[in-house]
């Protein structure tokens, strides 16, 4: 049985440009989650991003979200998803 899965992914989250101003972060934050979702075939409710990836897209404001974001991805024996930044 395999322990846990490791993976680097560069999520780009141009898409949450289209949003209002004060949309942006929380659209981020939105991508996120179905970008990992869709690739590490978890649920939305087994996701789970740690604070440092929240300040880091926050790190700008509200209005201005990064780009693309490089993070590592970790699912676990029991289907949790963790989102962090790389080290």
């Amino acid at each position: 049985m395999a322990e846990e899965e490791e993976r680097l992914l560069t999520i780009p989250l141009g898409k949450c440009w289209d949003m209002p101003r004060t949309k942006r972060v929380p659209g981020a934050i939105k991508i996120i989650k179905a970008f990992v979702k869709r690739h590490m075939r978890a649920t939305e409710e087994n996701v789970w991003i740690d604070p440092r990836v929240n300040e880091h897209i926050w790190s700008r404001g509200i209005q201005k979200p990064p780009r693309r974001i490089k993070v590592k991805v970790i699912r676990f024996e029991d289907e949790l998803v963790e989102v962090s930044l790389p080290e």
